[in-house]
């Protein structure tokens, strides 16, 4: 579990984020919405630890993060997945070369252990004979999975994504955010997602926090979001016509 208290970011005279107090659970999907200027990257950020906020404090399983030593703080570093939004591979290395990195670089794992966990987690994201393949030679879609594949290998007890269903068809993006939900609840991890996709929302949310002006306008689950009166919310989530009619569709079927 991951939770936040009361943070506080700012930049110069720029006042980001102000007094966000929120916590995410293990084995859910917990997503991070909001406008362009919500503060949400800038509040990733100081989950990850790139950024220290002025106040508050960030506990990952009830350690505090400003609180740790600095073996502490790369201990836990190396239980932390991250999926980045353009994927982040390495273009001159393989497949399988993109997901063997992070046991190379932190592990003293033999050449058999780290083939043996990057074929276990290939397979895992239905990557069997792209091994040998470069990143330029695969579908968006397949380096999203290889960008997973390669945040879990070190068999992470939190994963951050920062908007994995960018530039993927809508098709291709349901396929990802069910493989996401699919592994934080077999390996029980602690899976935050900052997004725009609504689709996104609907399907996976099962905790939601809505940034606005760097302030938590609402959270609840993809459930509740439909029941939501808080017209903030309403009109950020239902600002397309499709959203619109889904939304009075529940409305009618509710009365």
């Amino acid at each position: 579990m991951i939770e936040v208290n009361d943070i506080h970011k700012s930049f110069g005279d720029t006042h980001i984020l102000k007094g966000v107090t929120t916590s995410f659970s293990k084995g859910k999907t917990n997503l991070i919405i909001g406008q362009s200027g919500s503060g949400k990257t800038v509040f990733l950020k100081c989950l990850l630890g790139l950024f220290t906020p002025e106040q508050g404090s960030i506990s990952y399983d009830g350690k505090i993060y400003s609180e740790m030593t600095d073996e502490q703080k790369r201990n836990l570093r190396q239980e932390i997945g991250m999926v980045f939004q353009g994927s982040a591979l390495f273009d001159s290395m393989t497949v399988e070369g993109n997901v063997k990195f992070p046991l190379e670089m932190f592990t003293k794992q033999s050449q058999s252990e780290m083939q043996d966990r990057a074929d276990f987690v290939l397979k895992r994201v239905n990557l069997v004979d792209a091994h040998h393949k470069y990143p330029s030679e695969i579908s968006g879609g397949m380096q999203k999975r290889v960008a997973i594949a390669r945040a879990i290998v070190m068999n992470p007890k939190y994963l951050f994504c920062d908007e994995p269903n960018s530039g993927l068809d809508p098709k291709t993006a349901i396929v990802i955010d069910n493989l996401i939900q699919e592994i934080t609840e077999e390996y029980d991890i602690t899976t935050v997602i900052n997004t725009h996709d609504m689709n996104s929302v609907m399907e996976i949310g099962k905790k939601i926090l809505f940034l606005k002006d760097g302030l938590k306008a609402w959270e609840g689950t993809n459930k509740e979001i439909f029941k939501t009166e808080n017209e903030t919310v309403t009109d950020f989530v239902y600002s397309s016509d499709l959203f619109k009619k889904v939304r009075q569709m529940y409305i009618e079927e509710r009365n």
